[in-house]
């Protein structure tokens, strides 16, 4: 496998009643600064109803974050594919590849909030059913098909393509999993990645990460799709760390309550199951079940350590956007991982802190002998420059 990469699956998750107008600019910003530090990719999310997750449309979203940055790659976490009619879902895809350079990926998925589904019309299991539909006739327009076919919501007569991908073959796509194997067996039969949305937001989810890379391979050999890439599989998880436990504790009585609130009384979302009442039970929950890391550094670097035994190795590490911290706190935490999580798991942190240790250790060794050529050398410059004082006539 190549380096672990890293990055933000950002929802969002705002309070409700603040101005939505800067938050959208504060995440704009956020985006920006992932990409100034060296962050691989940020995939953004399409919620249509509960007032937190306010990104009604993750392509005009990253539209936008393309212009401001110069290398992260931007994806759609993810397109709930079972609300849009498909040949449109792979155009608009086809038209951000291009804006983007190459820099676009699509991420699929059902929709989450069923406050969504139900102002169209549609049940969670609708969804579920249009995914399956809907991915395939996807795949098959972005492989250059004309296809024609009648779903649940759409009619398609003759429906192709007027681009071909800027990214060849194709752009990046992913399918997200929480729980079931219902991810995972599509990410298998299209020979497309994993995004493990639950990989430690709930037991089950974490639990199940051996098990969903067991059907990701035995649905790829079922389909005769060439064997998955562990490169390909993304996990999502939760952390907010600064400079010690107490400063990281402190950091997050800014917005934790909110975000757990959300999922405990306004997303029916049960597969987002969080506990606890009060600010240190809601920190508690987060580290002692293993949901996520609240804390150091050191213990992000455990965390993911964990992830990777627990799932035999993944291609990418995403930290979930949550607003815990005020913003000046959040982007410090992301900073933190980029300077002493992400070289850990890049192959670069023990070469890097080697060569500098080393070159540490040589120059303590001989600083004795080089301050003492030091201080003759400028002796010698201020006894020439007296002599030149001297012989002046």
């Amino acid at each position: 496998m190549s380096k672990l990469r890293f990055g933000t699956f950002l929802a969002p998750f705002h309070p409700a009643g603040e101005n939505p107008t800067l938050a959208l600019q504060r995440d704009l910003r956020l985006v920006q600064h992932l990409d100034d530090l060296g962050y691989d990719e940020a995939w953004i999310g399409e919620h249509h109803s509960a007032g937190s997750e306010i990104i009604a449309s993750p392509e005009i979203f990253i539209a936008a974050a393309a212009e401001r940055t110069r290398r992260i790659k931007l994806g759609t976490g993810v397109t709930s594919i079972s609300y849009h009619n498909p040949l449109w879902v792979a155009d608009r895809m086809v038209l951000l590849d291009h804006l983007t350079r190459g820099r676009s990926m699509l991420g699929v998925g059902p929709g989450s909030l069923p406050t969504d589904s139900a102002m169209i019309g549609l049940n969670p299991t609708d969804t579920r059913e249009l995914l399956d539909v809907n991915i395939d006739i996807i795949m098959r327009l972005l492989a250059g098909e004309t296809v024609t076919e009648q779903t649940a919501t759409h009619n398609l007569v003759d429906a192709r393509l007027q681009l071909r991908p800027y990214s060849e073959p194709c752009f990046d796509i992913a399918v997200a999993a929480v729980a079931s194997p219902t991810g995972p067996r599509l990410a298998g039969r299209y020979g497309v990645g994993l995004l493990s949305i639950g990989a430690t937001l709930t037991q089950d989810g974490f639990d199940a990460l051996a098990l969903h890379w067991g059907v990701v391979q035995e649905r790829a050999a079922h389909f005769h799709q060439p064997p998955p890439d562990r490169d390909k599989w993304r996990l999502v998880g939760l952390m907010h760390v600064a400079e010690t436990r107490e400063q990281a504790y402190r950091d997050v009585e800014h917005g934790i309550e909110q975000w757990f609130r959300y999922f405990q009384k306004v997303a029916a979302f049960p597969q987002m199951g969080v506990e606890g009442g009060d600010v240190r039970e809601m920190i508690d929950f987060i580290n002692d079940h293993g949901v996520g890391v609240i804390g150091t550094p050191d213990d992000a670097r455990a965390q993911v350590q964990r992830l990777q035994e627990q799932s035999g190795g993944f291609g990418a590490m995403l930290l979930l956007s949550h607003e815990w911290a005020n913003p000046e706190a959040t982007r410090r935490s992301y900073e933190l991982v980029a300077q002493h999580v992400m070289p850990h798991f890049q192959g670069s942190g023990r070469s890097h802190a080697e060569s500098t240790l080393a070159a540490k250790a040589y120059a303590t060794g001989v600083r004795d002998s080089h301050a003492d050529a030091q201080w003759s050398a400028v002796s010698h410059m201020a006894d020439k420059y007296a002599k030149e004082l001297a012989d002046k006539p």
